[in-house]
């Protein structure tokens, strides 16, 4: 099979473009052709759809663009399947053309959206899916889609906070260790030379960092292999379920970024929790969703435990301030959400606030972590360098003299 780009012309003379995906160009025009438009245009993609097909990932954006612009043409009176067969032809994620593709076809022969959704679960995730099925349910799938775009949106937003907040030092970490391994493989063993053609007795800082230098030098492919299998090691167990619940327990407790990455956790079980309730998901459901869409194992830990406590006839922030987990002033605004029948409004307020939060914390993160950063440069290179020059500060007192 291969893709199409095409420009054509409606009925009612509007243009519009996008791809198909035929066996070959002829098959292309039959089925353009069949759908009343008149081709101005249409030529085969650069890259067959195969080539690209498992190395091209369907994106939140992707996600986004999509729930918007079906809810739009819904909204506007056009029938679920013209609309999935318009935004099939639109979409340039190719890995995404093939998802809609097949959920037309399903939804063509007699299956629900939501049933044809469901097949693609590493697509479309649980909360979009149950989202989906209430918005099919009580017919107003429009607005569970617009809904669902506004929750992906911020989803994304506090996604990128949270990574713009770590670029910043993995980056500067990742420079010092190239040049610091620099140092020691190339710039020491110079110097190195030049003291041993010299003679006499080297300063002790500079003994131990020629020291450091040659077996840094000796064993430098045994230290780069030994680095790569602990990594492998800890992803492999990080990937197991008591390993990965050991790894968000250390997240959340972590120096600077664990208080970050709780309010981002909190944001998003308050925005995820209010968003499926607003769409009239019933309270069990919605929480059974929001803790396996939580993104850590201890937040869904608490998530379902507060579950099964509501199951039992309990209030829900009473199980959630027993797990020490959520902010005391989050489980408050809970409780009194809870009590005056506003749990959903409650909600939106506690997401939007903890989102400011985050805000404030990525802008103060910048402004604790910039000097750490130099501190740190300073006394790793700036130590190398001091040790490298110590001997000839050494001769030049001796000359001097």
């Amino acid at each position: 099979m291969a893709m199409y780009r095409y420009i054509v012309k409606t009925k009612d003379a509007q243009t519009i473009s996008g791809v198909v995906e035929a066996q070959s160009q002829k098959d292309a025009e039959v089925i353009l052709h069949q759908k009343n438009l008149i081709i101005v245009s249409l030529t085969q993609s650069a890259q067959p759809l195969g080539k690209k097909r498992f190395s091209q990932k369907v994106t939140l954006d992707d996600l986004v663009i999509f729930s918007r612009q079906l809810a739009t043409m819904i909204d506007s009176g056009i029938t679920l399947v013209i609309a999935l067969d318009i935004l099939k032809g639109q979409i340039e994620n190719r890995a995404f053309v093939q998802v809609i593709t097949r959920i037309y076809q399903d939804v063509e022969s007699g299956k629900s959206f939501c049933d044809a959704v469901a097949q693609f679960p590493t697509v479309f995730s649980n909360f979009y899916i149950n989202m989906i099925r209430a918005g099919e349910t009580s017919g107003t799938l429009d607005e569970v889609l617009d809904r669902i775009a506004v929750y992906l949106e911020k989803t994304a937003a506090l996604k990128r906070k949270i990574q713009a907040s770590l670029v910043y030092p993995a980056v500067v970490i990742t420079m010092a260790l190239l040049i610091t391994a620099l140092l020691l493989l190339k710039v020491v063993p110079t110097f190195k030379s030049i003291f041993e053609s010299l003679g006499g007795t080297l300063p002790l800082p500079t003994q131990i960092l020629i020291i450091i230098s040659d077996l840094f030098r000796r064993f430098f492919f045994v230290m780069l292999g030994g680095t790569g299998l602990a990594l492998f090691l800890l992803k492999r167990y990080i990937n197991t379920p008591k390993g990965r619940y050991q790894f968000d327990k250390l997240i959340l407790r972590l120096p600077i970024f664990g208080p970050l990455f709780l309010k981002a956790a909190v944001a998003r079980f308050a925005r995820t929790f209010s968003t499926l309730m607003r769409s009239g998901i019933p309270i069990l459901n919605a929480l059974d969703i929001v803790a396996k869409t939580s993104g850590n194992k201890i937040i869904e830990e608490a998530v379902e435990n507060a579950r099964q406590a509501i199951r039992q006839g309990e209030p829900i922030a009473q199980p959630l301030e027993k797990s020490k987990v959520f902010p005391l002033m989050a489980v408050r605004m809970i409780g009194v959400g809870e009590k005056a029948g506003e749990l959903e409004k409650m909600l939106g307020k506690i997401a939007e606030f903890y989102e400011e939060q985050v805000d404030a914390a990525v802008s103060g993160l910048t402004s604790i972590i910039e000097p750490l950063v130099i501190a740190f440069l300073g006394i790793i290179i700036g130590g190398i360098v001091l040790a490298l020059f110590l001997p000839i500060f050494k001769i030049s007192e001796l000359v001097a003299k």
